[in-house]
């Protein structure tokens, strides 16, 4: 047992997105008191590969944009920045009341005062996502992927993307491409929609390499029954979640690697961070450490683009986990959500508390 990677690929990592912009206020003040803001391509997804695109790996991104939209471009424009390939259909906008790139309103706190964030998904020209609108035989088959990324908030956006995201998964097994799926479970979209998610979650996640999510991700999107309630500090934590994927291993035999971020918020700017991966028969636990934080928003999508980098390079597991913590640790040392490594040093540094200055 143990993960495979195609390795006639053209692509290291490929991540289905709706991406959107964020609007943050300056010096960490609130939005309703602020004037000045700054304005960032984001999404859960692409903050995931970023780790993987700065630190040289082919990196490609399957999404959706409205026509000659400025943000269409605005986005695209970051994407190429970061070193990534995109493909994707572009929508008509169809008025002024047409398709739009969401918008995430977020501070980033200060101290006692924690982040605030507004999400206006009205219009998300994300939602239109279609299997039909890609040649999923090329990017699979012709040009090839090592590791497709899925996120349960793509797959649960609307019924067309929840299908994109099932097909995805169909051609990524076809082929030999290995599949990470962060479960990424949101009440307001599984609203009226149970039986229809809950079944293409089951399906994406029983062709899955790699499961992520905490307890609550693998009860509700996957009805893994949870332990028995315990303390809420951290090493309970750790407790509650290794009975949990036990029981998500028996349902998913085929999944050899299962991740989860743990943290404890002292502050808006200092947290205790750690993290817990099985791989296989293995358990690899990094027991939680004070880490400094000038933007949460963005951390677990680092812990996952920082372990999947280290497989892609085929280390040994120990420092999947490693490598994991330290890239979301770097991440929330960012105001953009995604982290910008300059190199593999500067995050393992971070694993060993060097904070030294390099000149």
């Amino acid at each position: 047992m143990g993960i495979e990677l195609r390795k006639d690929s053209a692509y290291s990592l490929l991540v289905a997105t709706s991406m959107g912009v964020r609007l943050t206020p300056v010096g960490g003040q609130p939005v309703h008191a602020s004037d000045t803001f700054t304005m960032q391509a984001t999404s859960a997804e692409s903050n995931v590969a970023s780790i993987s695109s700065y630190l040289g790996l082919p990196v490609k991104v399957l999404t959706t944009f409205v026509k000659g939209s400025p943000i269409s471009r605005f986005i695209q424009d970051d994407l190429a920045s970061r070193h990534m390939d995109y493909e994707g259909k572009e929508v008509e906008q169809g008025g002024p009341w047409g398709y739009r790139h969401q918008f995430n309103i977020a501070d980033s706190g200060y101290g006692s005062r924690g982040p605030r964030v507004h999400n206006d998904r009205a219009g998300e020209v994300g939602r239109t996502l279609n299997v039909k609108d890609f040649d999923l035989e090329r990017i699979f088959g012709r040009e090839g992927v090592r590791i497709v990324h899925l996120s349960g908030l793509i797959a649960a956006l609307s019924p067309e993307t929840g299908e994109f995201c099932l097909e995805i998964a169909r051609a990524a097994k076809k082929h030999g491409t290995s599949i990470s799926f962060d479960l990424n479970h949101r009440d307001s979209f599984w609203e009226n929609r149970e039986e229809e998610l809950r079944q293409i979650f089951h399906e994406i996640a029983s062709a899955s390499d790699i499961l992520v999510g905490n307890e609550e991700d693998f009860q509700l999107c996957l009805g893994i029954e949870g332990p028995e309630a315990g303390g809420k500090d951290l090493a309970a934590k750790i407790d509650s979640f290794k009975v949990m994927i036990n029981r998500a291993k028996e349902a998913f035999p085929k999944a050899d690697v299962f991740a989860t971020t743990l943290r404890q918020v002292v502050s808006t700017n200092a947290h205790l961070w750690g993290a817990i991966m099985a791989e296989g028969a293995n358990w690899h636990v990094v027991e939680p450490r004070e880490i400094p934080v000038l933007d949460r928003i963005g951390g677990g999508d680092g812990f996952v683009g920082g372990m999947l980098y280290a497989i892609l390079r085929g280390w040994e597991p120990e420092k999947w986990v490693q490598f994991g913590w330290a890239s979301g640790a770097l991440a929330t040392t960012f105001l953009t959500d995604y982290a910008q490594p300059a190199d593999e040093e500067q995050v393992w540094s971070i694993w060993k508390g060097n904070a030294r200055v390099r000149r």
